[in-house]
């Protein structure tokens, strides 16, 4: 059991009263008509520029609005949803197609049609068709994995200007026939008298195989679908129903108020291709209250899990692309950076009993790789796939226990203050199209640095596999 795994019956894992306070009232809190905001100025602090090393920025990123899949995207491909998200880039930063080294797009669930969905969106969007584009994957994470590789490509001499992006589609899905079927259909073409095509068919063919193969949602290597994992780990921290419903309100109201207050400027108006409707707004924000919360029934572990459809993130259609550069081309340019794009890490842990816990080995890896303390940081952006999943590593950065026994630390990180974390909303409210996240946590980073007055900001993700990423994002001067 990953309570047993993770937290030994003598150890008592427990927040400061401040932390607690913070996550237990946060329902309340949230649902005033304000943001919490970071009163502290941003500090004068030493930059993280390293001599000889190319300073690499974030010129712009923009997204598609996130839609609840079947709705008003339900009728695309995924490819026109990316090449929306680069036009809207095209037109935001106005860069000439051709000046354009590397296009990356991170994808999960890979329409079989566009094999190469980087590709295929870009030469929609009007990319120069001697730019090369090529597509990446790794579960949750596959767009900061697309910005990742760009840095290489940057770093490393090979590329100036990059477009790094992501979408996921999970309107239409692939659906595959059943193997026998398969097997069935490919020999069938090798088969050329009546005879041989009814031997074939005696040979593959049975009800069984007629049934299509869905597309697997539980890990492949330990057969557990991710909501089990996440009440699992919720469990094993001690993490309530309560709690989780808090911060899904939490979550919401932050998306609402950010939305209200035009925050969320990287989203895009979105034109439906065949339709012409117009779309403006991410559709899945809903602030509700803790009595209709608390009427829904567990979603995976019945009938005592604490992990609800309202406090997991939706199946969410959406894309987004961002472009990167050296600061020197950049400035050549004409371009007013958003931020530096420093160290980031990413990490491989036990896929069976912590899963999700990405961002609770990650963030003390990156902070360490940029000489960085916890107090440093003025903005915290993590992906949200469960609330209990946030909660727990929250709870897991604060315990001396897990840092000593999981990470071999010396001691715990620390407390993440909640008045600087996902204050304009996240995965669980605005949606998480799975290739698509990683460009809208730099993105909004890089936003709220800015609208906040601070200068570093750390972004984190888990993803499926056992995987997970963090970034340090510098502010760029004004």
């Amino acid at each position: 059991m990953a309570s047993r795994i993770l937290f030994p019956a003598k150890c008592s894992l427990t927040i400061s009263s401040s932390a607690q306070k913070c996550i237990t009232n946060v329902g309340v809190r949230s649902l005033s008509t304000s943001l919490p905001y970071h009163a502290t100025a941003a500090k004068s602090k030493k930059t993280l520029a390293k001599p000889g090393v190319k300073n690499i920025v974030l010129v712009e990123g923009v997204r598609t609005p996130f839609l609840m899949s079947g709705t008003e995207y339900a009728d695309l491909m995924p490819h026109d949803l990316a090449r929306g998200a680069l036009q809207g880039l095209l037109q935001k930063t106005k860069i000439p197609t051709e000046m354009v080294d590397q296009i990356i797009f991170g994808t999960v669930i890979q329409e079989v049609k566009t094999a190469n969905i980087a590709r295929e969106a870009a030469l929609g969007a009007g990319f120069a068709k001697s730019v090369p584009a090529h597509s990446v994957t790794m579960a949750c994470i596959s767009s900061n994995q697309a910005i990742s590789t760009g840095i290489g490509y940057i770093a490393s001499g090979n590329a100036d200007i990059v477009v790094a992006g992501g979408v996921d589609f999970m309107s239409d899905v692939p659906i595959r026939h059943s193997r026998q079927m398969r097997k069935f259909m490919l020999n069938l073409g090798k088969a050329k008298t009546a005879g041989a095509k009814l031997g074939l068919a005696s040979k593959y063919l049975s009800l069984k195989a007629l049934s299509p193969e869905l597309p697997g949602i539980a890990e492949f290597s330990t057969g557990e679908i991710m909501g089990h994992s996440a009440d699992r780990l919720a469990a094993a921290f001690g993490v309530s129903r309560k709690e989780q419903d808090e911060y899904s309100i939490r979550s919401h109201t932050f998306a609402d108020n950010a939305t209200k207050n035009g925050n969320l400027s990287d989203r895009l108006t979105y034109i439906v291709p065949k339709t012409g409707k117009v779309v403006e707004r991410d559709n899945g924000i809903r602030v509700s209250s803790m009595e209709k919360m608390s009427k829904l029934k567990p979603a995976f572990i019945k009938p005592h899990g604490s992990i609800t459809a309202a406090n997991s993130s939706f199946v969410s259609d959406g894309a987004s692309a961002c472009l990167i550069m050296t600061e020197e081309k950049a400035l050549e340019m004409g371009y007013k950076p958003k931020a530096y794009l420093r160290d980031f890490v990413f990490v491989a842990i036990d896929p069976k009993d912590q899963l999700l816990l990405g961002p609770a080995y990650a963030t003390p890896q990156v902070l360490d790789k940029a000489g960085l303390k916890l107090s440093d940081i003025d903005v915290f952006e993590y992906h949200e796939a469960f609330a209990g999943q946030i909660l727990s590593n929250l709870k897991a950065m604060n315990s001396d226990h897990f840092a000593k026994k999981y990470q071999h630390r010396k001691g715990k990180l620390g407390e993440i203050p909640m008045d600087k974390f996902n204050l304009w909303g996240g995965s669980l409210s605005i949606g998480h199209p799975f290739g698509a996240t990683g460009v809208r946590l730099v993105t909004t980073v890089a936003n709220r640095l800015e609208k906040e007055d601070g200068q570093f900001g750390v972004l984190a993700a888990c993803a499926a596999g056992g995987h997970g990423h963090a970034m340090v994002i510098e502010r760029y001067p004004s």
